[in-house]
């Protein structure tokens, strides 16, 4: 049996290392460059961003679907946000540690692992169906809050752990209540882990499509949506159908609208990581 030095040992791990980031990185550059070197020539174009899709989507842009994708994002944010950080300091600040909270921690953790077309039919159920929203923005969105809230409550749950115990002794020796504990000293150290779970959740829903199958979504609507009581388009479904479901579309139009959906998720996942760095770098702990 060969046996290698220590110093040997330590480069071929590196090697392996190195070779194992190559390999994980290559595929997603190259759907990237594809999708840019065909999609680029209509993507850059005014008209296809800020114009109504005409004859049957084979003509015209891509407007509706990108306004739909902002306002089911910006409304599900809206409802999942508060619910979830309250759930989380409940859970971390004020919650015993009994078998009750145990039951609760773990169905969070199992209810972030369910099929997403799960959720989908659960909207159908209660939103569309039985609350009598119909399949609307509202209906879709408040699917996307509820499928995306057990991932929100586990983010914030981590990043309020995280803060030291010893702030927040020293607080209450001062004579602060707990609550003006969290609001001014665990909060504050907290955000970098919460907003960071909160744009990226954002970043998942906006390239979520089977939730919004039965809640949401219209297979074609040539006009933007007048109130949150309307169905809408949205980029992850459009691009799915006329990938295949409209005959004799122009391969540059499907590459446009992944490259749009493509350059919203990046975008966010940028954020997320700008939005890390900076209230890193501003921590005092």
């Amino acid at each position: 049996m060969i046996k290698l030095s220590p110093k040997l040992s330590q480069k071929l791990s590196y090697l392996f290392l190195f070779l194992a980031t190559i390999l994980a990185i290559i595929p997603g550059v190259l759907i990237i460059s594809i999708i840019i070197a065909k999609g680029w020539s209509v993507f850059f174009t005014l008209k296809f961003l800020t114009s109504m899709p005409t004859s049957g989507m084979l003509k015209g842009g891509i407007l509706p679907a990108i306004i739909g994708t902002f306002l089911l994002v910006i409304i599900s944010i809206f409802f999942v946000l508060p619910i979830g950080v309250g759930a989380a300091i409940y859970l971390n600040e004020y919650s015993k540690n009994n078998l009750f909270t145990k039951i609760i921690k773990l169905a969070i953790i199992n209810l972030a692992g369910v099929p997403s077309i799960v959720y989908g039919l659960f909207g159908l159920g209660i939103f569309v169906i039985y609350l009598k929203l119909g399949v609307s923005i509202i209906a879709g969105a408040l699917t996307l809050s509820m499928m995306e809230l057990p991932v929100v409550i586990t983010t914030a749950y981590g990043a309020l752990n995280s803060v030291p115990l010893s702030f927040r002794e020293a607080s209450l020796s001062l004579g602060v209540s707990r609550w003006k504990t969290i609001v001014h000293i665990v909060l504050p150290n907290a955000i970098p882990g919460i907003l960071t779970g909160a744009v990226l959740s954002t970043a998942r829903i906006a390239g979520e499509t089977a939730p919004l199958l039965f809640t949401a979504v219209a297979f074609y609507t040539p006009h933007l949506p007048h109130s949150i009581r309307d169905q809408v388009m949205i980029l992850p479904y459009h691009l799915y159908i006329t990938a295949t479901q409209i005959p004799n579309m122009e391969e540059n139009r499907i590459f446009a609208t992944a490259l749009a959906l493509l350059i919203i998720v990046l975008s966010m996942n940028f954020i997320a990581i700008i939005a890390r760095i900076y209230f890193r770098k501003n921590r005092k702990w």
